[in-house]
């Protein structure tokens, strides 16, 4: 397993990160995902430190607290050897404080998540999403504080917006809050917006991309084939309208070369998709899941090997899309290009 640098951070992380929502599936979305219980989740625990993949991320909003419970028995008597993630923000309940990121939430979520995950601090905790409700001050006062009582040791965000950032990051720096080191993100061969604002906001200002759904939602496991039905066992029966939005041409399109580059690699399509994610700029670690034992090892060999530089230009040719405004109008003009280095092709 390789390790990378978590942003500006003294943090080393593995490439592969295990994403916890398949542990204790409950209700129409997470049950879809997996119902891993503590056993299973052990087990899978076991596979991934054995191939160096130590850092497991999970969030409040699992299953109602049910994925860190189930996390949090499975890591019993190996807490050093793990790296914990989790996330809080989105709502928990219908109570006037039961989501966002006041100080009121935030020390009663962290709390509640310590006691859950069974344990007296969290690696990385990363804020599911941004609170206009609340001063940006008082969020970051109230993680310095989590972090200087030893609660927290890093703190990160999930699915902001480029300016939200900023004005986080800027806020840390004029107050002396503790900085963001980590965006986990969405980030695939049929999802590429990641790359136009936020990818170099992360460059600039040392964000370590922690990236979510890899695979675009289940769509690029080597099931999903044009001319095809969606396979019976797929989760995207019960879960395609939660995700991601992408054109079915284009996926098509994608998938036809992954399994080219498959039976040149002897690779799996999933393997080669999260290999690609793993040489693009800021990307510090993809987040993996898997329902049982089977994908998880498949998911495992996406590392320890690389695509020619060829392949990836084939990939990086098919899944390329025309960038949004203001990125359009200059994006083709060579003098605009000299001024700004891609950071993607």
């Amino acid at each position: 397993m390789e390790y990378r640098q978590l942003g500006n951070s003294g943090l080393r992380v593995p490439a592969l990160s295990f994403g916890a929502g398949t542990f204790g599936g409950q209700g129409p979305l997470f049950g879809a995902w997996g119902t891993i219980d503590a056993r299973e989740a052990s087990r899978m625990i076991d596979i991934s430190l054995e191939a160096g993949l130590n850092m497991f991320d999970s969030a409040d909003v699992y299953s109602d607290g049910a994925s860190e419970q189930v996390l949090g028995e499975a890591i019993k008597g190996r807490r050093d050897k793990i790296i914990l993630s989790t996330k809080l923000a989105l709502p928990v309940g219908d109570g006037p404080n039961d989501f966002g990121t006041s100080r009121h939430r935030l020390i009663m979520a962290t709390d509640a998540a310590l006691k859950r995950l069974g344990t007296d601090y969290i690696d990385l905790l990363q804020l599911h999403a941004f609170d206009a409700f609340t001063p940006v001050e008082e969020v970051l006062s109230t993680l310095d504080d989590l972090l200087r009582a030893g609660k927290l040791r890093y703190i990160g965000v999930s699915n902001f917006a480029g300016w939200q950032i900023m004005k986080s990051l800027a806020v840390s720096d004029h107050l002396g809050y503790s900085r963001y080191v980590a965006h986990q993100v969405y980030y695939s061969l049929v999802g590429r917006d990641y790359e136009w604002d936020l990818m170099p906001l992360a460059q600039d200002q040392g964000l370590g991309a922690l990236v979510w759904s890899p695979l675009g939602w289940g769509r690029l496991t080597g099931k999903i084939r044009r001319g095809t039905p969606i396979p019976d066992g797929s989760r995207l029966h019960e879960t395609a309208q939660f995700g991601p939005p992408v054109d079915e041409d284009h996926l098509y399109d994608i998938v036809d070369v992954l399994e080219e580059l498959s039976a040149e690699t002897g690779k799996t399509v999933p393997q080669i998709a999260i290999n690609w994610l793993l040489h693009r700029p800021t990307v510090a670690s993809v987040i993996i899941g898997a329902r049982n034992e089977q994908q998880l090892r498949d998911n495992l060999g996406a590392v320890g090997w690389s695509l020619s530089s060829e392949q990836i230009a084939r990939l990086d040719a098919v899944s390329k899309r025309q960038p949004p405004y203001p990125h359009y109008p200059y994006y083709i003009q060579e003098d605009f290009a000299r001024l700004n280095p891609p950071l993607f092709a």
